[in-house]
């Protein structure tokens, strides 16, 4: 079980979602997989879409104003990069030594994309209640992460049963999927309400604009951090203002890197050190 190895007290993921913050454009994907390389990030996470399938034409063909023309399908289509350009970021992760995946967004992305043969899988949130992605992710038999944005239990319930019915290994992520999010409305209470619920590891997705959450959501058991990244949060895109530039990853790397050593195992002793302070202080004793 690889989720196995994840826990604030052993070691936490950490997963720089990129998304679709390159813009389409390969150049700046490879600036945001270099900024999670020296972050100390464990994988970036990529969206793959099959505009036609997750759109209607009514939608594609309504007016949207973008650095690439004035309609949905314009803009769309303009910031999906291609199988081609999956391949050179393939070898691009791969020498840098970082793992990548991707979460599609319909059936035929993801079959898409198996010919890259991640380490994982994973639902977004919008994807969370496809019963019928939900069915085919769930026969490759590949550890899972399926955030919980925009769920109430018993979607979840339905997803968690499609996973265990197939024997597939599953993470929820708690998730709340506002863009960015307010840090009244994370009720991070929910990543232990997940986790007594569904007797599964648990993980959290943020779209916060600040680091502190995240930190947060480890110490309460998060076992996987994701989180948005950007080179500049003023460019143009949807995911830019809940995610965090290149400071304030690092600062949140540092901080969870920490994590495990600074929690320990929850046994109380007293360590060597102290009792050597306690002969200095405890005059009563000596």
């Amino acid at each position: 079980m690889v989720f196995e190895n994840y826990s604030p007290s052993k070691y936490i993921y950490i997963i720089a979602e990129i998304g679709i913050n390159h813009n389409g454009s390969l150049e700046i994907a490879k600036q945001l997989i270099d900024m999670a390389v020296k972050s100390n990030c464990d994988a970036v996470k990529f969206q793959k879409r099959d505009i036609d399938t997750v759109y209607s034409k009514e939608v594609l063909d309504s007016l949207r104003e973008s650095p690439w023309g004035t309609t949905q399908r314009e803009q769309k289509q303009a910031i999906e990069l291609s199988i081609d350009e999956y391949k050179e970021i393939d070898v691009y992760c791969k020498s840098k030594g970082i793992d990548w995946f991707a979460s599609s967004w319909d059936c035929k992305s993801q079959v898409l994309m198996r010919r890259f043969n991640f380490k994982f899988n994973k639902v977004a949130s919008a994807m969370a209640t496809n019963l019928e992605f939900l069915d085919l992710l769930a026969s490759e038999k590949k550890p899972t992460f399926l955030s919980t944005g925009m769920t109430e239990l018993n979607d979840i319930d339905k997803a968690v049963e499609i996973f265990q019915r197939q024997s597939c290994e599953l993470m929820l992520l708690h998730t709340v999927s506002t863009y960015p999010a307010k840090d009244s409305d994370l009720n991070l209470k929910c990543i232990d309400t997940l986790r007594k619920r569904y007797n599964l590891p648990i993980g959290y997705s943020g779209h916060e604009a600040s680091v502190s959450p995240s930190v947060i959501a480890a110490s309460l058991g998060a076992s996987v951090v994701e989180r948005h990244i950007t080179l500049d949060r003023a460019m143009y895109g949807s995911d830019q203002a809940a995610s965090l530039q290149a400071e304030g990853l690092k600062q949140l790397t540092t901080i969870l890197r920490k994590l495990p050593r600074v929690l320990g195992d929850g046994q109380k002793t007293i360590i060597e050190q102290e009792k050597l302070v306690a002969q200095k202080l405890r005059y009563w004793n000596n």
